[in-house]
């Protein structure tokens, strides 16, 4: 296991930990923080493309809220759901999670409407210090991390089975 993948499951822990524990922190914590874990953990992005995913993610978790607040139902639901799928490809937000995070108020049963929005932000600019942290332990102690987790040397894992 690599330092990222480490320190990504010790963030959700984190996450799940003060969701149970912090009572208005119970948004903080949603099924899909997984999602974008492995979509940031698996595929290379510059830091505007995560700033615009995170971006993508609060305006589709506005969005559900609102709708939720104003009339939740199943049409509003099917109305948000139009909505987000539209924006998400108008803006090329290449995260499909986006669209899951638009039905976290209709799921989620919580009293603090207002707080999903700004769990979404700082779960995933957290998601985001997580990873950046992650890779600057790995450039500066990533020998020594690797012999300690037993992993392969970098240059031993990127080498083609041909050479």
């Amino acid at each position: 296991m690599n330092v990222k993948s480490l320190a990504i499951c010790l963030y959700v822990m984190v996450l799940y930990w003060l969701s149970l524990h912090v009572s208005f922190l119970d948004t903080l914590f949603f099924p899909t923080i997984g999602s974008f874990s492995f979509l940031f953990l698996t595929r290379t992005y510059s830091m505007s493309e995560l700033g615009k995913i995170t971006f993508g993610s609060v305006v589709s978790a506005i969005i559900g809220t609102i709708l939720f607040y104003l009339y939740p139902s199943s049409l509003t639901l099917f109305v948000n759901a139009v909505i987000i799928i539209w924006l998400i490809r108008k803006f090329n937000w290449n995260a499909p999670p986006i669209a899951a995070i638009a039905l976290i108020p209709f799921f989620s049963h919580t009293s603090h409407l207002w707080a999903i929005p700004i769990s979404v932000c700082a779960a995933l600019v957290g998601l985001m210090a997580a990873l950046v942290l992650a890779e600057v332990l790995e450039r500066k102690f990533g020998h020594q991390l690797s012999v300690m987790f037993r992993n392969k040397p970098a240059a031993v894992e990127s080498r083609d089975i041909a050479s």
